[in-house]
């Protein structure tokens, strides 16, 4: 069991898929792959985010308030009762996020969810982390409400370890299920020809990644995978209600898409 903090400003952008070879090349001259893509292979990554019934958690998460935080259960594949699971609070005030992670087995987060009760032997910073989470949970009456799972491709700085580009690919999404271990599955989030490209450090990006970036004709916008993905929903019930046409649903779903753009 193991507990950490990271805390660090992040910017995303979504590109092209074909331009991920040629990125990851330049890449590699100042980065180093994540340890779970060592072997060439990306890593596969399942979460869970929690909210309440009224969706308020990510409602306000999408109108970009000065303080927001959440909270999500996340694991590496799909997890057994002895595999290892992160159980983070999200932070960010002022565009710099901290999150709070603490490490258990399914089977401990499992029973410390459904009854509150610490799991025994925690030492003093996963015990802190774990109040910070009791205290959370306690004014936010939260439960599982978004699947998200994507293949990742990581790097950090070969100099600053603190720096990270992370790419993902192959995001799939689902509201119901809700549970990391039945499996992989849902509705993509991005066709199959865009990726999500992440950029997480502290202080600034440094020149020779932004070199590489204006090589390349990118730029950072705004993009949140369970943002997107209640979007997405709120958009299908309009759609299938009748309040949107064929055509002015497909419009929208492109900004959701390309730009994470507010319905």
């Amino acid at each position: 069991m193991a507990g950490n903090t990271f805390r660090r400003r992040e910017k995303k952008m979504i590109i092209d898929a074909s331009l991920v070879p040629k990125i990851t090349e330049r890449l590699l001259q100042y980065m180093t792959p994540d340890k779970y893509n060592e072997n060439g292979n990306p890593s596969e990554i399942c979460n869970l985010y929690f909210d309440n019934e009224q969706d308020d958690v990510i409602r306000n998460s999408i109108q970009k308030p000065k303080f927001k935080e959440k909270f999500r259960i996340r694991s590496y594949g799909t997890p057994n009762d002895d595999s290892p699971v992160f159980l983070e609070l999200k932070r960010k005030l002022d565009g710099v996020g901290t999150k709070r992670r603490l490490t258990l087995t399914m089977v401990q987060a499992r029973q410390y969810l459904e009854t509150g009760i610490h799991p025994e032997g925690l030492s003093p910073l996963s015990e802190q982390i774990l109040k910070e989470i009791d205290y959370y949970r306690s004014i936010h009456p939260v439960v599982p409400r978004t699947y998200v799972s994507y293949r990742r491709f990581g790097y950090f700085g070969k100099d600053d370890p603190d720096l990270r580009v992370t790419i993902d690919f192959d995001i799939l999404t689902r509201r119901t299920d809700l549970d990391l271990e039945k499996g992989r599955y849902g509705t993509p989030l991005l066709p199959p020809e865009l990726v999500l490209l992440e950029t997480k450090f502290q202080g600034a990006v440094p020149l020779w990644l932004v070199r590489i970036f204006d090589e390349f004709h990118l730029s950072f916008g705004t993009f949140s995978k369970v943002g997107a993905s209640f979007k997405h929903t709120k958009l299908e019930e309009l759609h299938e209600a009748g309040f949107l046409t064929d055509e002015t649903y497909q419009i929208i779903l492109e900004d959701i898409t390309r730009y994470g753009r507010l319905l």
